[in-house]
């Protein structure tokens, strides 16, 4: 189920399901969110692109398979694509399993009027959110700010957790 659109709407965003018409905008999502760490090989750029698209391929695959029952969202701002919301509830929580904006709209407050939806309706519910966020993804700030706490270490991942009563959930 996307989330309410409260906070969101006010910055003109919706959500509509994926389609397979969507895999090249999703792949350029993803593509942003990892360039500057792959940049760091010193590969040349052809080569960072294939390895990137390469690993798009394969993280698009296991979320499909991984999380069969998730809503696929493409993110839009006034009826323009700029990031996708994947999303999984179970019987105890919604799970992130992905958020990634682009970087024009990264810093704007879209992530975080997302997060504010999301923390609004399943604290209706009575359900946590949870996320896992790489320890240097500077999202982290936002995640803490909000209310998140990690609450089990991944490797580079930490599980972090929102329960109702926190911050996330406050309009």
């Amino acid at each position: 189920m996307a989330p309410p659109i409260r906070s969101a709407a006010r910055l003109g965003i919706s959500y509509r399901p994926v389609e397979d018409d969507d895999l090249p905008f999703l792949a350029e999502v993803y593509i942003s969110t990892r360039r500057e760490e792959v940049a760091q090989t010193g590969w040349p750029a052809e080569q960072q692109d294939a390895f990137l698209r390469h690993q798009h391929e394969a993280q698009h695959a296991h979320y499909m398979n991984a999380y069969r029952n998730a809503e696929f969202l493409v993110v839009e701002r006034d009826g323009r694509a700029i990031g996708r919301l994947y999303l999984y509830e179970s019987a105890s929580e919604m799970r992130i399993v992905d958020i990634a904006l682009l970087p024009e709209a990264r810093g704007s407050g879209i992530g975080e009027a997302i997060l504010r939806d999301i923390g609004e309706d399943v604290a209706s519910r009575g359900k946590a959110v949870a996320v896992h966020v790489e320890k240097f993804n500077p999202a982290r700030r936002l995640y803490e700010r909000l209310g998140f706490a990690a609450i089990e270490e991944k490797g580079v991942y930490d599980l972090m957790e929102w329960r109702p009563g926190g911050a996330a959930g406050e309009s």
